[in-house]
Order: C-alpha cells, then sequence, then structure tokens
C-alpha cells in the first residue's frame, strides 16, 4: 500500500492529478470506516462522484474523536495539536514517519530552495516543551540536516540567537528563523537591524501569550522590529503532513502535495466561487494512509492559480495558530 500510493504521489501530484485525486477518494471511501460511513450519511456514493469538486470533506473535529486510518494498520506514532488546557486535543496517526519528513522538505524547497542550505534557528517555546508536536518534528529534522552547524533550537536563550544571526550573516550564510508569533514579538521589541540575508518565518497564534493580531499589523511590527524586508508564514496543522508557505503578495502557496478549496459557509457542497470567502477544505495526497479529504474550520478564499489566504476562524471554532479572529473579518 505505501509503496503504491508514494509513488504515485511523487510521479503525479505535481502534474494534473484529477485521476490521481479520484482513485486516493474511492480507495480512501473504502478501506476508511469513518469516511465510508460519513459518506453514506451525506448520500455521497463514491461511484457518483465524477471529480473532486463533488468530493465529500469530513469534518475536522473527527481528528478529536476518532483514530483516523485508511487500510488495515494500527498507528502506534501520534502528532498532537496543541491548545489551551481543557481542550481535546487531535491526533493524527503516522504510519511512515520517513514520508512525512519528505513531505516537508519537498514543500519547503518548492518555494525556498533546499532546506539544508539554510542555518535554521528555532524560536519555538510552547511546541518544544511539548510531544508530539508536527513542526517540531520537521523543524528538527531540518536543523539536523542543515549544512551549518550553528542551526538549533533557542528556548529561552534569546541572546545566543541574537549572536548566532550576527555571526552567521556576516558570512553570507542564508538564515531561517522560524518561531511563534509572541516570541517573535518579544524579539522585535530589541529593535534589531537583521538586514536582507535573514529571512523570519512565523508559525502563526499568540497561544494564550496576548490578544491576536490581524496578520498585516503583525508583520509590520515584525519588519519594524527585526529590521527584515519581509515576514513569510508557515500554514501547517496537526491534521495535514503537508504545508503552505506565505508569498509576497500575502497569498498562501500550498505544496504540490496540497490542493485548497473553499465550501460555502452554508453549504458544505457548494463552491462559493475564486476570491470569495468560504470555509478552507484540504485535500492532501500526503494523508493517503489517514485522511486526505479535511474540512477545517478556517475562512478564507481560494485563486485560480492555487493559492488562498486565510481571513480567521469559523464561530464557536477552537483557538488555533491562525493570526486573524472572525471578528475582523471583511463585511
Amino acid at each position: 500500500m505505501d509503496q503504491y500510493w508514494q509513488d504515485r504521489i511523487r510521479r503525479e501530484c505535481e502534474r494534473d492529478a484529477e485521476q490521481l485525486v479520484m482513485d486516493l477518494f474511492a480507495w480512501q471511501a473504502k478501506e476508511n470506516v469513518l469516511y465510508r460511513e460519513f459518506c453514506r450519511l451525506v448520500h455521497r456514493r463514491p461511484e457518483h462522484i465524477r471529480d473532486r469538486n463533488e468530493i465529500p470533506f469530513l469534518p475536522i473535529y473527527f481528528f478529536k474523536s476518532h483514530v483516523l486510518t485508511s487500510g488495515s494498520w494500527t498507528p502506534t506514532l501520534f502528532f498532537r495539536s496543541s491548545g489551551t488546557t481543557g481542550m481535546v486535543s487531535s491526533r493524527h496517526g503516522v504510519r511512515d514517519l520517513d514520508w512525512y519528513l519528505e513531505v516537508a522538505r519537498q514543500g519547503f524547497s518548492e518555494q525556498f530552495g533546499d532546506p539544508s542550505e539554510w542555518c535554521w534557528l528555532a524560536l519555538l517555546p510552547g511546541y518544544l516543551e511539548r510531544e508530539g508536536s508536527s513542526l517540531i518534528t520537521m523543524v528538527d529534522a531540518f536543523i539536523r540536516g542543515s549544512r551549518h552547524a550553528e542551526s538549533g533550537f533557542f528556548l529561552r536563550n534569546v541572546e545566543d540567537l541574537l549572536l548566532t544571526v550576527e555571526k552567521v550573516s556576516s558570512r553570507e550564510i542564508p538564515v531561517m528563523v522560524i518561531g511563534v508569533t509572541f516570541a517573535l514579538l518579544q524579539l522585535a521589541e530589541q529593535h534589531l537591524t537583521w538586514g536582507p540575508g535573514v529571512r523570519v518565518m512565523e508559525t502563526g497564534g499568540m497561544k494564550g501569550m496576548g490578544p491576536e493580531l490581524i496578520r498585516a499589523e503583525l508583520h509590520d511590527r515584525l519588519i519594524r522590529g527585526l529590521g527584515v524586508s519581509s515576514i513569510t508564514s508557515e500554514y501547517g496543522m496537526t491534521e495535514l503532513f503537508s504545508q503552505a508557505y506565505l508569498r509576497e503578495d500575502g497569498r498562501f502557496v500550498p505544496a504540490s502535495t496540497l490542493w485548497v478549496t473553499t465550501r460555502d459557509i452554508h453549504d458544505p457542497f457548494a463552491f462559493p466561487g475564486y476570491g470569495r470567502t468560504g470555509r478552507l477544505c484540504m485535500i492532501d495526497l500526503a494523508n493517503y494512509a489517514t485522511q486526505a479529504f479535511i474540512q477545517t474550520d478556517d475562512l478564507g478564499r481560494v485563486f485560480q492559480d492555487g493559492s488562498f489566504d486565510v481571513l480567521g476562524r469559523m464561530d464557536g471554532s477552537d483557538i488555533r495558530g491562525c493570526n486573524l479572529l472572525v471578528s475582523d473579518l471583511p463585511r
């Protein structure tokens, strides 16, 4: 099973993947017990689905209540979501950790080049202090695979991070500082002048450390406080093995293994149209062994070139690493 799907995804994901998507849907609608029942209850029989726009998306909250698998296997390793005290976390079974890391490296490379060429400096308190974070797993692999020995995690030793940035950037080595929003904001209070050789990637979310900010305001503060020309963001979640990254125009570009669409807020089977606000839905081919077709609680818009933006959260949804509150949506 694994070799078959992995080989097909490697070959076909960057081309027109329509047949791959349809074949994966037919397989998961048969081999994923919960998804099969969901398709039955919403009256979407696989044999009647003509293209990927008709595929039903499983609400993301099922990752909290069920272990989702496609095929006959039992997870022994899980990625787990963060959350505030008392919240039920999501669990995503990992069948093949090497596959997850391959997808992560490929997704990053598509926008920024080989991750091994970067010096990775990670400022991820909160994530680093708990087990089961897919983000930490990815960043740890990037750090270990980096050609630059200065790469590493900086939990509370911010002064060491600042010294490392100065030392490495002076040698014209590309530096990627990846951090949670509140930690980067605290760093920006020092009014640094890092310059163009340093890229900053924020992973979103104040994690209860302060009020959420709209992304434009957040990035403006970070640009002014860190002395860089731009800020990028990573869009990822426990339930996805693939990521998307922010480009200069403020839209996210998904990895070649990820296809993003929207559904009407009141009708989960209606596409509101390109550039119109809806609930973001994901087809993550990398999730071939779990659940590839996911309806998130994020609000956003998709565009004809495949990019998307994130505008906020659905009312009543759990707090996650988003940079915009629903109350900030354009009306």
